[in-house]
């Protein structure tokens, strides 16, 4: 019998299943597990940050990434024929879904990711505003097993923080950073962060890869491959 697959939105609840993660490629593994404790206790700081924001403080912040993530996706002259990968936003995330509305609307193919195998890269499959998402293993919607499966051109992923050589701290399960070393050709990588998200570093190890782009609530603060 084969094994049956599940569904989940992937980095989101990553910490949840490992907490104890920690780089097995790091040459010296008391470092890497110093850099792990770490990052979960800035998880922490930074989700209750976040969840400090409440209902309206989020609403505001998601509406004005959204512009400054238009104008940085108009800038790379997105449009029809392009397939780019969204999120569905949990545990006080931007809510970027009026954008990927708008951005459906100009025919650009949108995506969102999906965990098929677990510790294994995404996979990527089409959404619509119509499309009737089914609950994953944590309880988080995404899109139906028949929906079509993509290779995105642009992803975005959402960072609990962010350091101005654009990398990315995520919930802690490298699912976002497995997938862009298996990408051929590799998707634009756009982290969507709050500004006061910043951190110094975030001790980047062997495996973590730093994204193209950082889009804040105030603009484009970290960019690795400015628009053509």
């Amino acid at each position: 019998m084969s094994e049956r697959r599940t569904y989940a939105s992937p980095p989101c609840m990553a910490a949840e299943v490992d907490p104890a993660y920690f780089d097995p490629l790091g040459t010296d593994p008391d470092q890497a597990r110093d850099v792990a404790r770490w990052r979960r206790a800035e998880r922490l700081r930074l989700a209750a940050m976040r969840d400090a924001l409440g209902q309206a403080g989020r609403a505001e912040v998601s509406e004005r990434i959204g512009r400054h993530l238009s104008r940085a996706l108009d800038a790379r002259g997105i449009g029809p024929g392009v397939v780019l990968a969204g999120y569905w936003p949990i545990k006080g995330e931007p809510d970027l879904r009026p954008v990927l509305k708008t951005l459906h609307r100009a025919g650009v193919t949108i995506a969102l990711p999906v965990v098929e195998t677990r510790a294994a890269p995404l996979v990527f499959r089409r959404w619509t505003p119509e499309t009737k998402m089914v609950r994953g293993d944590w309880n988080i919607p995404v899109p139906p097993p028949e929906a079509d499966e993509l290779a995105p051109d642009i992803t975005l992923a959402p960072c609990l923080g962010w350091s101005a050589d654009c990398y990315r701290l995520g919930w802690g399960g490298g699912y976002f950073d497995r997938t862009l070393a298996a990408r051929d050709p590799r998707p634009v990588a756009i982290g969507i962060a709050l500004t006061a998200a910043n951190l110094p570093t975030i001790y980047p190890q062997p495996h973590d890869i730093p994204l193209d782009l950082i889009v804040t609530e105030d603009g484009v603060p970290a960019e690795r491959m400015p628009a053509p």
